[in-house]
């Protein structure tokens, strides 16, 4: 099974922020959404950066309510770790498990095309496994 897949399941819906605004807003934004990170892009729509429930509070915890002023490109992950719609679900979750990522964009060139979730691939796989066993069932009933 491809991200194609879960894309297709979930819907395309993406939230974004951008690097100049204020983490108070991303937090409402978080919330608002009920997501746990949001996509940073620049004006043109290119990704430059993550930031997730994770980055702020690690940020309250080092600069206590300071952080609420803060810009996001001050705290977001820069180096973000990307995937296509042609990776396979398989590939995308050893991706996640070994680097510790709970969001992956979706990304086709530059163009942002989705945000695939922890949630979304544990959905997915579970949906994958509950058609397996109705599958084996069916064929074990069809057998007798």
């Amino acid at each position: 099974m491809y991200v194609q897949t879960i894309l297709e399941t979930k819907g395309s819906k993406i939230v974004t922020t951008r690097p100049g605004e204020t983490i108070e807003a991303t937090s409402r934004l978080l919330t608002a959404n009920k997501i746990g990170a949001v996509i940073v892009a620049d004006e043109a729509g290119k990704v430059v950066g993550v930031i997730s429930e994770r980055d702020i509070v690690a940020a309250m915890a080092a600069h206590g309510v300071r952080v609420t002023g803060m810009r996001v490109e001050e705290l977001m992950t820069r180096d973000v770790v990307t995937c296509r719609t042609s990776d396979t679900v398989a590939e995308i979750m050893a991706v996640m498990t070994a680097r510790r990522i709970r969001h992956l964009p979706v990304i086709d060139g530059d163009k942002l095309l989705g945000v695939v979730s922890i949630g979304d691939v544990v959905k997915h796989r579970l949906d994958e496994a509950a058609l397996e066993v109705d599958s084996l069932r069916q064929y074990v009933q069809s057998v007798r």
